[in-house]
């Protein structure tokens, strides 16, 4: 993928935590939770919301995002969620005419530690090393988005 210099980038981890990082700097995690008395198209509509939000504020040419591709027994409605939001993403991208790519976790990890099967731990502790910035346990999210972003614009070189 041949892609110019200046392009504006976004990279989400999408799940009920949705972690996001763009390529001017601009960083952080969305709570796309379902509240009580919505339905479960609610966190699709979020997310459909801050996607616009984004291409408002900072523009968007290419998206990338972490494909949940498998999972264990007792990860399948996580798998269900991030489906449907990746689903949300194709779907908003082909609307606004944006480009967009998706990224295996292993392809991400590997990027991130070597390894494919990397834990969150050791992704959390490579983005310290990297970005100089303390994350804490709960920002596996953020982390997640930001080595998104980081092989995005490796592959966009």
């Amino acid at each position: 993928m041949s892609i110019e210099r200046n392009l504006h980038i976004l990279a989400i981890d999408p799940a009920t935590h949705c972690g996001w990082a763009h390529s001017n700097g601009i960083r952080g995690t969305w709570d796309l939770s379902i509240r009580r008395d919505e339905s479960a198209g609610m966190r699709l509509i979020r997310l459909r919301g801050k996607l616009n939000e984004i291409k408002n504020i900072a523009g968007v040419d290419l998206l990338v995002f972490e494909a949940a591709r498998n999972a264990g027994p007792r990860m399948q409605r996580a798998v269900v969620v991030q489906s449907e939001l990746q689903s949300v993403i194709k779907v908003w991208c082909e609307d606004s005419r944006i480009q967009y790519r998706a990224y295996s976790p292993s392809e991400i990890k590997k990027f991130a530690t070597g390894k494919g099967n990397a834990g969150k731990t050791d992704m959390i502790d490579a983005a310290e090393r990297r970005f100089g910035t303390m994350f804490q346990d709960r920002e596996h999210d953020l982390v997640d988005a930001l080595w998104l972003l980081e092989l995005a614009i490796r592959d966009a070189s």
